[in-house]
């Protein structure tokens, strides 16, 4: 399940690191989340023009489909920075000490290993989009109104990229946390018991976590 979970900082150069990537990561949410919005505008106009013009908007699939890989992908990293990817939170839950920091270190380092050969792979299909040398840099474009692919295309190795730098940082904080066997590791989640997720709850409603 997605459980709730708190991101430790501290001096140390991998928590300066943690909060540098994080800020990139919140502006690749932000974008994600103007995608969303942008997507619904479009809705209002299409169907507005549809029953009151009979002229719905050109190309309005095209343009979902291009909005597609911002709204699934943009978001990835600053998710898993937070820990709210779905997680068997009931089993690591038990474990404490060296052995949390081992299995989630081997947890992430699996993750890790699959998002590289997705950024291989996702950026040698954004390669077979794009040309330079052809009109508007692109050899394919969306059906009704010709958009251009690699825009799209380019959006998912990109924000994978954002998500393995994460991932690395996670690594990092797990090793270093196994390493030191300290109870307080940073630049990783760490899982929060039901009492402090509610205070922390409490204070978000109240506005007191501003």
């Amino acid at each position: 399940m997605a459980g709730s979970a708190s991101v430790l900082q501290d001096g140390s150069l991998l928590s300066k690191i943690d909060l540098r990537l994080y800020r990139l990561e919140r502006i690749f949410a932000l974008l994600s989340g103007l995608a969303v919005f942008s997507l619904m505008v479009l809705a209002v106009i299409s169907v507005s023009g549809r029953n009151f013009f009979n002229a719905p908007l050109p190309g309005y699939v095209d343009w979902i489909e291009q909005a597609m890989p911002l709204i699934a992908f943009m978001g990835v990293a600053y998710t898993q920075r937070d820990g709210g990817h779905i997680r068997m939170d009931m089993l690591v839950g038990q474990l404490h000490g060296r052995v949390l920091y081992a299995v989630e270190f081997l947890t992430t380092l699996a993750i890790f290993a699959l998002i590289a050969l997705l950024v291989w792979g996702t950026w040698a299909h954004f390669q077979r989009s794009f040309d330079i040398a052809a009109p508007m840099w692109s050899r394919d474009s969306s059906m009704d109104i010709a958009i251009p692919l690699w825009p799209a295309k380019l959006v998912v190795p990109v924000a994978f990229s954002v998500l393995a730098l994460r991932l690395f940082l996670q690594l990092w904080g797990y090793a270093t946390a196994f390493l030191s066997n300290t109870e307080r590791p940073v630049a990783v989640p760490v899982i929060e018991d039901v009492a402090t997720q509610a205070a922390h709850e409490a204070e978000h409603v109240s506005g007191l976590d501003d």
